[in-house]
């Protein structure tokens, strides 16, 4: 019988083919883990495999097919926690992360309300609720969404509210807000080109991209909405383009909020704006 180590290797290496070195191992072992319950301490102690190689090559065709290694396992880590994950709504992004820490570490209110404009598998909601002990709200337009969000609100034991709204169509009726906090579609179709095939022929279309000429349309939408929704010293964040910080920045400050600031990633891109509605008007 071969070791938990011997077919995580021999994974990885047929991942190789869809994947660099370094992700084919990281996916292999998220693969073994969310798949077939394999513990960290199975490979470091390069235990014998219980693991039906049969199904296991069943899931690895999956991947090898391009779809995303989270549809293939039902499951996405976020900020330290594990979400359960359905084909048709979009997955988290280490770059969420960092927006859900910035949210955390600049918070300086008790029990703050909160609303997250397109929740998808409700990571930031979630996240925003328990880290907080804050009353979250959640709004998106598709229902596959708002059902998956719930039942991660109930597994991982938030108590955020979701709602069917089309921010473009309608105003939430959510008011008195600490924070307002979006990651909606900014990717223009001009970029399909450049994306991955597991991206393309897999996530959904409607909660990435946006019209090349409109591509701030539901930032603008949100803004507008904030000036009401926000109380005076509420937050405003987004995710952000890389290349709209600045074109996002004038347009959020025209709107008449304050503080406006571009934040980094990791990888040193403009990736998600602060700032602060000093004024209800």
């Amino acid at each position: 019988m071969k070791s938990v180590k011997k077919i995580w290797e021999e994974t990885a290496h047929k991942l190789a083919d869809v994947y660099e070195p370094r992700e084919a191992k990281g996916v292999s072992k998220l693969l073994l883990e969310d798949v077939f319950g394999v513990h960290q301490m199975d490979f470091l102690m390069n235990e014998e495999s219980k693991i039906d190689e049969k199904e296991l090559k069943m899931y690895v065709n999956r991947l090898l097919n391009y779809e995303p290694i989270q549809y293939v396992t039902g499951a996405a880590h976020f900020y330290g926690r594990k979400f359960k994950m359905e084909t048709g709504v979009l997955i988290p992004r280490p770059e969420t992360e960092e927006l859900v820490r910035l949210i955390i570490d600049q918070n300086d209110v008790n029990q703050p309300r909160i609303l997250d404009v397109g929740i998808g598998c409700g990571c930031i909601a979630i996240s925003l609720a328990l880290e907080l002990s804050a009353t979250v709200y959640g709004i998106d337009i598709t229902e596959k969404a708002l059902k998956l969000a719930e039942v991660n609100s109930k597994r991982l034991g938030s108590d955020c509210e979701f709602i069917t709204c089309d921010i473009l169509e309608a105003d939430p009726s959510v008011k008195e807000l600490d924070v307002l906090v979006s990651n909606p579609p900014y990717i223009p179709n001009r970029d399909k080109s450049a994306m991955h095939q597991n991206v393309l022929d897999f996530e959904p279309e409607d909660a990435l991209f946006v019209p090349d000429d409109d591509p701030l349309k539901f930032y603008n939408r949100i803004s507008e909405f904030g000036k009401t929704a926000l109380k005076s010293t509420g937050k405003l964040y987004f995710e952000i383009h890389e290349e709209y910080g600045d074109e996002l920045k004038s347009l959020v400050k025209k709107l008449g909020y304050t503080n406006v600031c571009i934040h980094q990633d990791m990888q040193g891109k403009d990736r998600i704006l602060s700032a602060t509605n000093s004024t209800n008007t």
